[in-house]
């Protein structure tokens, strides 16, 4: 079998697993969208996420490829709901977790530090379809363990600045009505 190359540089084989799926018979298009939206989630997120769109719960959000493409319910703008092109990267997801199980990682820690999509060769379909041509998709998907404390020290670090950002501006609705005050008493 050939040696698969990734786009990822820096892979860590003690702490990451990785998988990719080569001419996946899926629209690069939709496989974009779908990688926009998972990465940077841990898995179990990643996975609700696949399994709503599966189940037509939930649309993911395109972006990109938005061209009379429907606003969706919800707190999205366009959306669809790619059923084959979510099945395809959930069994890839599946595949980097059972990845990651043999390599001893806890997969309750695994989040998606990177994915990506690419467009694969686009091969005639064979027989009487002429001039058809199907779209096929590289997608390929890197996890890395995650410490629980490291997660716990980044939320208390994100309320400290949210505490931090609403003193500043409180700070700053007192200086406004003081020189507020100041320029009426002048006058």
């Amino acid at each position: 079998m050939a040696q698969a190359k990734y786009a990822f540089q820096g892979y860590n084989p003690s702490s990451m697993a990785r998988a990719i799926g080569r001419d996946v018979d899926v629209s690069p298009k939709q496989a974009i969208e779908i990688c926009n939206r998972l990465r940077r989630k841990s898995l179990s997120r990643a996975k609700q996420i696949l399994q709503d769109a599966i189940a037509m719960r939930k649309p993911i959000e395109f972006t990109r490829f938005t061209n009379g493409l429907g606003h969706k319910p919800g707190n999205i703008a366009a959306g669809r709901y790619p059923v084959k092109a979510s099945q395809t990267i959930l069994a890839l997801l599946e595949s980097a977790e059972v990845n990651a199980q043999s390599k001893g990682l806890n997969t309750s820690n695994l989040s998606i530090i990177h994915v990506c999509a690419h467009r694969a060769n686009e091969p005639f379909h064979a027989g009487r379809q002429r001039r058809s041509q199907m779209k096929r998709a590289h997608v390929e998907v890197v996890m890395q363990e995650a410490a629980p404390a490291a997660k716990e020290a980044a939320s208390t670090k994100k309320e400290g600045k949210k505490k931090e950002g609403q003193k500043t501006q409180a700070e700053k609705k007192k200086l406004f009505s003081h020189s507020a005050n100041t320029e009426g008493s002048r006058q």
